[in-house]
């Protein structure tokens, strides 16, 4: 093949697929990290090119999950110095990532014990809150019974009439009045 007609080369997903020895979906992850997007043809189908390829398939091992059974007459299955230093960075992230996970335990507990702290009181003054409108209840009954104590009081008296000399005469009620 010469060099131009490489570089004119379109292969479909299924001949990537066999190349990277892979799915889908790995494919579109690959896509993603190298940024690659897949083109369409005038009918809708989706082919990359040999370049892309090569850039995939770089991406993959890079990743760390070259077939090594896997040989391809477009790309080379040479496993570059980034592939080496992968297992150091997923230790660094998962070290990372505990930490951050340490922490955020940390916080929950922090909080929780203050919010337990605070609302430790609570309990009393929700009692003691309850108690009192229960009071407070009472004594409206007791209020609403003792005015209605005073207008019968006020209507006896009402009833006592001054004759002279402070003498008073009470005066007939009436079962209606």
């Amino acid at each position: 093949m010469t060099k131009t007609a490489t570089k004119e080369r379109t292969l479909t997903p299924q001949e990537v697929r066999a190349i990277l020895n892979t799915d889908n979906k790995e494919i579109i992850e690959l896509c993603k990290k190298a940024s690659i997007m897949p083109r369409k043809n005038n009918k809708g189908m989706t082919y990359f090119s040999y370049e892309e390829v090569k850039n995939l398939r770089k991406v993959q091992a890079a990743k760390g999950t070259v077939a090594k059974t896997v040989t391809s007459p477009i790309v080379s299955t040479k496993v570059s110095s980034e592939a080496r230093i992968n297992p150091i960075q997923a230790s660094a992230i998962q070290n990372i990532l505990s930490s951050i996970q340490n922490m955020e335990s940390n916080l929950s507990d922090r909080i929780a014990k203050v919010i337990d702290e605070k609302l430790e009181g609570m309990d009393e003054v929700v009692v003691e809150l309850i108690r009192c409108k229960t009071d407070n209840e009472t004594l409206r009954q007791k209020i609403v019974e003792l005015n209605k104590e005073v207008y019968q009081l006020k209507n006896n008296l009402n009833s006592y009439k001054p004759v002279g000399l402070g003498f008073y005469v009470k005066k007939e009620q009436h079962a209606w009045e």
